[in-house]
């Protein structure tokens, strides 16, 4: 997608030095990218907070091994 923006040059340039971006386009879709990732990690802890992951009570690393083995 063809996009205009007004973008200050300082956060551009900043951005560039940032991701290490061969150019402006590349330097903003890492950005962007890394963003992205961010939000849905900050999500996904907000989520687990809520309601924290809990394992079954006979839950033991011997019996993982052995249903892991049986694959």
């Amino acid at each position: 997608m063809k996009v205009t923006a007004l973008i200050p040059d300082e956060l551009i340039k900043e951005v560039m030095e940032l991701t290490g971006g061969k150019n402006i386009t590349e330097s903003v879709i890492i950005a962007l990218k890394d963003y992205i990732a961010n939000k849905k990690i900050n999500y996904l802890i907000d989520e687990v907070s809520k309601e924290p992951l809990q394992f079954n009570e006979d839950f033991t690393a011997y019996g993982i091994r052995k249903i892991n083995k049986n694959r």
